[in-house]
This record gives C-alpha cells, structure tokens and sequence, in this order.
C-alpha cells in the first residue's frame, strides 16, 4: 500500500480458488474487492485487498481510485517454482491485456 501512494493506477496480479476451471482469468475493479482487516495480531493474514482498504483509509486522494485486479484460477498451491500449462498460458494472456492497459489512454479503458 505505500508503493501505490502517489499512483494514478494500481494493477494486482494474484493467483485464486474460486473453483473455476485452472488458468480461468478473472479481471475486477480493485473496488468490489477492498475489504477491511478484521483478522488478530496475525499480519499473515493481512493481504492485499486489506492493503487497498489501509491505503484509502490512510492516504485517502494519495491513493489510486483506478485499482484493477487479475485473478488467475490456480490449478494446484502446493510449494513450487513451476506454473502448470493452464496456469502459464492465463498469465501471458494477463500480461498482453496488463500491456494494452498500459498503451491505452486510461479514459478509453472499459475496466471489468
């Protein structure tokens, strides 16, 4: 949260289980996900969509309003280096869609 202070545009790349097909890519506005941390002292469980919270909360018009979210299905979480075939595809398609994002006039972007 404090790297994108200053920021007009924030994108998060993260893997999911949301029980889609492995590799399925989902593209959110950072806005539907925001939540606040309600977890105990543990910072483990503070993740980024906590951080979006903090950040706003914390640095209110510091922080960016255009926050864009991909989730890529993971297939498996078990410790490792590799992606699996799915997996490695989904992540070039969000790459070439994270380049036009970054081509394109912001204004001109449909988010979600």
């Amino acid at each position: 949260m404090f790297a994108a202070r200053g920021c007009r545009t924030l994108i998060i790349v993260d893997a999911c289980r949301s029980g889609s097909e492995p590799g399925a890519i989902f593209e959110v506005p950072g806005h539907e996900l925001t939540k606040p941390y309600g977890g105990g002292l543990n910072l483990h469980d503070f993740r980024w969509e906590h951080a979006l919270f903090a950040g706003k909360a914390i640095f209110r018009d510091a922080f960016p309003d255009d926050v864009i979210v991909f989730l890529i299905e993971a297939e498996q979480l078990d410790l490792g280096l590799s992606l699996s075939c799915r997996v490695s595809q989904a992540v070039m398609k969000v790459a070439a869609r994270i380049e036009e994002l970054l081509r394109t006039p912001q204004e001109a972007v449909p988010v979600g």
